[in-house]
């Protein structure tokens, strides 16, 4: 194959001489290469697996009606589509940066790459916040029998908690993660589980699991509602390509072991969707904090099944919570050794952990857990944020197409690409999204640039040269 002949979908692609910043890219890292295709594949099922459904099978009905699954398989699809993006990037350029990487590879802005990577941080802010949110809700009241817990107290103690967790830094954390997420996989199993018990029972109702709220194009706009909601559920598979130096092969490992994790998170939520709607009545899994929970209580009562199960949500909604704040904190402690942000935010503790940029994703998080009217916005305002990285990535695979490499990588069909810009620009309109959720995003925008500003101004001021562009190069 060769510069001028295109390589076919989802097919290797190499060239003859290639670009030496493209076998640099996939020859050169200071980590070890020691994740397996296996390893890769629970990572990202760990990774997608979480506070989303946990969390938010009520608010989706309330969007779409008893058809919760078709607003969930909408939104896998959308994740399917841009998962296509991501592997042909991160075959080609697997390096840890990201989107960030891809963005800057195709565009060379420095601006366009710092909101990118901005907006990435603040995704995993508002998503922490929002999971933080879960631990004090129904489930809280569960496992300790206390109505009407102080939520956003709950709230707030779990994200200083967190932070404790994170200064200390993480020993062992991928035994940790395979731990917790095999709780989280256990957890959405019974799910199942009771939602076979009771359909064989003849005790749901199957037939609601296909009502809609109104007819025609009423109808489709409540899907796509839904789906914009049920798309947190999938977030979380894109950050399995910051693994990308430290697994073996990634240009044959990263595509099967993307596909399958995405798709049995998909199947599972499929299913577990589908157990709500037909076990629970919708004014009940609408108006619960912790809609499973509601599932377990009517579809297998007694044996404490209820009590065991709100203390395997919380330890989800809490994964959720711990992963998103380690990776908040990180990226801004890494865009502060590159120049972007102020040096304070590379500041490191004796635990070699970045202390102040903890102390600071920290303070924003009780800022917004605070100052948040509706808390379920939060988690509107991550898919927010995270669809127009999405929408990005889609239309840089396409511009990158140009950047040839010396290595076989992953290609995506052409038009997979074109669908997936196509659909996240649609999913960025306000679907039944509160203008809230676009503030707290402009806000967290904002933030970031301001942050950026300040720093090119006491770097101009020192006389310290200012960076062009972010150093994420090979």
């Amino acid at each position: 194959m060769t510069d001028e002949s295109p390589p076919g979908p989802g097919l290797p692609a190499a060239t003859g001489a290639g670009q030496a910043a493209g076998a640099d890219a996939f020859d050169a890292t200071h980590l070890n290469r020691v994740i397996t295709r296996p390893m890769l594949t629970f990572f990202i099922l760990g990774d997608v697996l979480g506070a989303g459904i946990y969390s938010l099978v009520g608010e989706v009905a309330a969007d779409v009606g008893g058809a919760i699954w078709a607003s969930f398989l909408v939104s896998f699809l959308l994740a399917l589509v841009t998962a296509y993006a991501y592997l042909e990037l991160v075959t080609k350029y697997p390096r840890a940066a990201g989107a960030a990487l891809y963005v800057h590879r195709a565009y060379h802005i420095e601006l366009v790459t710092f909101l990118v990577t901005v907006a990435v941080a603040a995704s995993g802010l508002t998503s922490a916040s929002f999971a933080a949110t879960r631990v004090g809700g129904d489930y809280w009241t569960g496992l300790f029998g206390t109505e009407h817990p102080p939520t956003r107290l709950i709230a707030i103690l779990c994200i200083l908690l967190v932070a404790a967790i994170n200064y200390r830094g993480v020993g062992g954390s991928i035994k940790i993660n395979i731990v917790l997420t095999v709780i989280e996989l256990a957890g959405l199993l019974f799910i199942i589980l009771v939602g076979a018990k009771v359909l064989l029972s003849g005790d749901g109702d199957p037939a609601q699991a296909f009502t809609f709220h109104g007819t025609g194009f009423a109808a489709l706009t409540g899907i796509l509602a839904g789906a914009a909601t049920a798309f947190y559920s999938f977030i979380g598979f894109e950050d399995s390509v910051n693994m990308a130096e430290e697994v073996r092969e990634p240009h044959r490992n990263f595509p099967p072991a993307l596909f399958t994790g995405l798709l049995a998170a998909g199947v599972i939520y499929l299913l577990v969707a589908f157990t709500a709607a037909m076990t629970v009545p919708l004014d009940v899994l609408i108006k619960s904090s912790g809609p499973l929970l509601e599932v377990v209580k009517i579809g297998w009562p007694g044996l404490h099944a209820d009590t065991i199960f709100s203390a395997v949500a919380m330890i989800a909604v809490s994964n959720t919570m711990l992963i998103n704040m380690l990776m908040a904190s990180r990226l801004l402690y890494g865009m502060a050794n590159q120049g972007v942000l102020p040096r304070a935010f590379a500041r490191v503790s004796p635990r070699k952990t970045p202390w102040f940029s903890i102390a600071v994703t920290t303070g924003l998080s009780i800022l917004l857990i605070l100052a948040t009217d509706e808390l379920g916005n939060l988690s509107d305002t991550t898919v927010l944020l995270l669809t127009a990285v999405f929408l990005l990535v889609n239309i840089t695979v396409l511009v990158l197409r140009r950047d040839r490499v010396a290595h076989p990588h992953f290609v995506a069909p052409t038009f997979l690409p074109i669908l997936g810009a196509a659909v996240g620009a649609i999913f960025l309109l306000p679907i039944n999204r509160a203008a809230e959720t676009y503030l707290i995003a402009l806000l967290l925008l904002l933030g970031g640039l301001i942050l950026w500003a300040v720093n090119r101004a006491f770097a101009k001021r020192r006389g310290t040269a200012v960076p062009k562009k972010t150093d994420i190069e090979p």
